[in-house]
């Protein structure tokens, strides 16, 4: 099994007060896969914006502005393409285990959105998926972390079996944030990216790479203690992508199913510029790119060399 290292300096998605990460991840016997779960507070609010042209996704459609329900109870990372999202089943049942889901007649119905990255085959065994049980684990080991714990990087959770540059390259799981300034220092913008893209880290000059036989997908949660709608967390998703195009060449290729959610806690409201009203919401939209941007970048720099049965792949060569 290969270790895991965190890269210091950026911050984390839990620096955003009451956001949970949670991970689990098999590397043996076939396997090279697992799932990130990012569990908030009660009550968060959530949207998404999906750019790739192949994604796989589950329960997008409830985190329409236009939607009934705005909370969002957990969101799942995972590998496994469209098979692993089977791993939401196992976050929905740990959610309603724990009261925690849009109420209804007799219970409750937890809002777990989820996506998928490629990653079948590449431990050897094309079988080797997440399951229902693995979300469960991945949602236990979020619940039970301290508030404001450090995430664990790259070959690690939905970023176990990621790779980049159309699966030349080992990918991984990173995180960042961001904090406002002046009157609005204590709002804080966090992301967890799995990068596992059809591109390679963006510099001056390069030529993208050409078509491999990998397919693809960045995911990527970004989560603030900021006051927002359902509509305004949907065009921070799509501000956010722009970080995501900083970091990665190419992106939202046809072969990638990138996708960005956002969650907003709630605990801080925007103090507005009389002069420019929505200059704070433009600054916390352009401080979620550069979040997402500078966790891209952590996922690729912690990643490390892993072989298995199906290859070898190992880490983007530093500039």
């Amino acid at each position: 099994m290969t270790d895991h290292h965190e890269a210091a300096g950026t911050g984390s998605i839990t620096d955003v007060p009451g956001i949970r990460v949670g991970q689990t991840q098999r590397q043996d016997d076939g396997w090279l896969t697992g799932v990130s779960v990012v569990l908030p507070p009660p009550g968060t609010i959530g949207s998404v914006d999906v750019r790739g042209g192949g994604p796989g996704t589950h329960e997008t459609d409830a985190l329409d502005p236009s939607t009934m329900v705005p909370t969002v109870d957990a969101v799942v990372l995972t590998g496994g393409s469209a098979y692993g999202l089977a791993a939401a089943g196992g976050v929905q049942r740990w959610c309603e285990e724990n009261g925690r889901g849009f109420a209804v007649p007799g219970g409750v119905v937890p809002i777990v959105p989820a996506a998928a990255i490629f990653d079948l085959g590449r431990g050897g065994d094309f079988a080797a998926r997440p399951s229902a049980q693995m979300g469960y684990e991945a949602a236990l080991d979020a619940a039970g972390s301290a508030e404001g714990a450090d995430v664990v990087r790259g070959n690690v959770g939905a970023g176990t079996g990621a790779a980049i540059g159309a699966g030349t390259f080992k990918g991984g799981v990173g995180t960042a944030s961001v904090r406002l300034s002046g009157e609005n220092s204590a709002v804080v913008v966090g992301a967890l990216a799995v990068v596992n893209a059809a591109g390679v880290p963006w510099r001056p000059g390069a030529v993208p790479p050409s078509p491999g036989a990998g397919l693809n997908t960045t995911l990527v949660v970004v989560a603030t203690n900021a006051v927002l709608t359902v509509a305004e967390a949907k065009r921070t998703a799509t501000a956010a992508h722009a970080g995501m195009a900083r970091a990665l060449n190419p992106v939202h290729t046809l072969a990638d199913g990138d996708t960005i959610f956002t969650l907003a806690t709630g605990t801080q409201r925007l103090i507005p510029n009389p002069q420019v009203p929505v200059a704070a919401m433009i600054e916390m939209q352009s401080a979620a790119a550069e979040a997402v941007r500078l966790a891209i970048c952590d996922g690729v720099a912690s990643a490390t060399s892993v072989k298995t049965p199906a290859g070898q792949w190992d880490p983007f060569p530093a500039a």
